[in-house]
């Protein structure tokens, strides 16, 4: 199983962490590798000391698709969320990378404020955070994404299975096999059938 790298990027509170994780847990099921490259984890290890600015924003942003392209020509399947604001690195790190499906986690920013669990909006809203994405700092949409979730309007399961079909129907992970019934099993299914009139 080749590797490849699942980037997704949309505003704070968007749902990313959560899709990411979902689709983790089932790509191991799946008996793939799989490494998450969270935003607010790498910002506290792999790049510790960058503050907020655009440069610091660009060299954050190439850092976790540097580790996305290591890990991604080693067979692993790389899950970055981060929400990577500006255009020019994204499409920097997809042409890096190659192997690179982009997932925009889209979501208005009305329904992030009232969504806001962390409290972040309403400090960038006040004043108290400076040069927050989507408030005082630009958020730039994917043009050409691979994968558009509506977190606004579909369930996280809803959001899940649609990148899961989408990296299904592309290649990138094989279809799941269902399971084999027994001759018994295919026995009982028949008798039903048949006591329904379908056979």
């Amino acid at each position: 199983m080749e590797g490849f790298t699942l980037w997704f990027t949309g505003m704070s509170g968007a749902g990313k962490s959560t899709l990411a994780r979902m689709v983790e847990k089932e790509l191991l099921e799946r008996g793939l590798k799989v490494e998450v490259l969270d935003g607010d984890i790498v910002r506290t290890n792999l790049s510790k000391g960058l503050g907020f600015s655009k440069e610091d924003r660009d060299e954050n942003i190439r850092r976790i698709g540097f580790v996305c392209q290591l890990l991604s020509r080693n067979g692993v399947v790389a899950i970055a969320a981060a929400i990577s604001p500006y255009r020019e690195i994204r499409d920097e790190n997809r042409r890096k990378i190659g192997r690179f499906v982009e997932v925009y986690v889209k979501c208005s920013v009305d329904k992030l404020i009232e969504r806001d669990v962390k409290g972040l909006y309403k400090k960038a809203l006040s004043g108290e955070i400076k040069n927050f994405t989507g408030i005082s700092d630009p958020y730039e949409e994917p043009l050409n994404p691979e994968i558009v979730v509506d977190t606004e309007k579909e369930t996280p399961e809803e959001s899940f299975k649609k990148i899961i079909t989408t990296l299904e129907k592309m290649g990138y992970i094989p279809p799941l096999e269902m399971d084999d019934y027994s001759e018994e099993e295919e026995e009982k299914i028949k008798n039903k059938l048949e006591s329904l009139g379908y056979l």
